[in-house]
């Protein structure tokens, strides 16, 4: 992976306890999609209207499909590269590749050995990319003059598939969480410098094209790229793929810190029923939230 380095000057940092959220999507098909996400991903239903369906885990809600009949997608437009579902356990990867390969007669579209994780992708039915992956322990991450090490190597998916547990799949297993997001963008370096200088992440690593942000030292809460989408503008309102993310803050008083430079900095905030929004330079949709 070749670097490049981007000068920062943040003012604010977000509380090391952050996380991400639940990932709200736009679909056409939103019964097709609901039975994707449960029968394929493993999600259960936690809320289901005739226009939405929420996903998750236990009591966590992880994807949001809201209908969109008549939408369009715009797959070189800025928006969702993938959604990253983090399972507790390597035995819990394989499992569910078991599962996936057993059920669908297929093997997944990709894998990738990041040194800091283990990864598989797949799209949903929709075009939507989904990474479900599992993390090495923290102690193990190294870094250089550049920020953390990742790279993308060869995951020997037999030798996972052998590993895990010889038990039927019943769902995702407690304790999945939305691990991170990866971001389409038009530029890197205008939504660094807006994640970094003005919500308050942590660079961990950059490219010319891509970028790496985390609060509290994780290897990545978000990633950003513009591998199809350089240039590109949003796609336009009522479209299919992504609405919002959620950036979940550990407290009222953290994320009110948060609100408070961003209204500072002159970043309109929309007051939506899921909770403060405001844009990225590339148009994508984040939702502050407390934990």
């Amino acid at each position: 992976m070749s670097e490049t380095k981007i000068t920062l000057n943040a003012t604010t940092r977000l509380d090391p306890a952050t996380t991400m959220g639940k990932v709200t999507l736009g679909v056409a098909d939103l019964a097709m999609m609901s039975d994707y996400y449960q029968q394929v991903i493993g999600l259960t239903v936690l809320e289901r209207t005739s226009q939405v369906v929420e996903l998750g885990v236990a009591e966590t809600p992880l994807v949001r499909l809201e209908a969109r009949p008549g939408g369009k997608p715009y797959p070189g437009a800025t928006g969702l590269y993938h959604l990253a579902l983090l399972l507790p356990t390597r035995q819990d990867l394989g499992l569910w590749l078991k599962h996936f390969v057993t059920t669908q007669n297929r093997m997944i579209d990709g894998a990738g050995d990041h040194l800091v994780s283990e990864a598989l992708y797949l799209s949903d039915p929709e075009g939507n990319g989904i990474e479900i992956y599992r993390d090495r322990p923290r102690d193990t991450w190294e870094y250089d003059e550049n920020g953390i090490k990742m790279a993308t190597l060869a995951v020997d998916l037999p030798a996972l598939v052998a590993d895990a547990p010889n038990t039927p799949f019943t769902g995702m297993p407690g304790g999945t969480t939305m691990g991170h997001v990866h971001l389409q963008v038009d530029d890197v370096g205008k939504a660094l410098e807006f994640y970094c200088d003005v919500v308050g992440f942590d660079l961990m690593a950059a490219m010319s094209s891509a970028g790496f942000i985390s609060a509290g030292g994780y290897h990545h809460h978000l990633g950003m790229n513009t591998w199809h989408s350089r240039g590109a503008a949003p796609p336009p309102a009522g479209s299919l793929g992504l609405i919002s993310y959620q950036v979940v803050l550990p407290t009222e008083a953290a994320r009110e810190a948060v609100l408070s430079h961003l209204d500072r900095q002159g970043h309109r905030l929309e007051q939506t029923p899921a909770g403060p929004l405001v844009r990225d330079p590339a148009g994508n949709g984040l939702v502050f939230v407390v934990a």
